[in-house]
């Protein structure tokens, strides 16, 4: 077994304001300060975030554009908890509740977007109510 997990992967938005907002009030995720910007962290794990005043490391074929990025968050309890959720803040859902197959095997869904338009997608892996 090749001793690796999953460290970062990155997104890249076009308003820091609009998106550090969803990012930690919709998402979740603790907003980390860089030199030139912002990163989402998630626990352990952490979306690099390219977006205004970011020069990205010229390594990749081609970069990530906002809105082109498509990610799954493991919502920790019922997928209704999290269609409320995604009510509470304004957040229109685009499909779901629908079963679907996760790193941990099967679950339900719910598809949304960020305010680029990324796809997103809170899985949950518990009983639907």
């Amino acid at each position: 077994m090749v001793p690796t997990k999953l460290d970062h992967c990155v997104i890249h938005v076009s308003d820091w304001d609009r998106s550090n907002k969803f990012y930690e009030k919709v998402i979740g995720a603790e907003l980390v300060q860089r030199p030139h910007g912002w990163a989402y962290r998630l626990g352990d794990k952490q979306l690099n975030v390219h977006g205004p005043g970011v020069k990205p490391a010229e390594v990749a074929r081609l970069p990530v554009q906002p809105g082109n990025s498509d990610l799954c968050f493991e919502w920790q309890g019922p997928i209704d908890d999290a269609i409320a959720h995604l009510k509470e803040h304004g957040v229109a859902i685009e499909c779901g509740p629908m079963q679907r197959f996760g790193a941990k095997g099967p679950g339900t869904s719910v598809y949304f977007r960020d305010p680029d338009g990324s796809l997103m997608e809170f899985m949950s892996y518990g009983a639907k109510k």
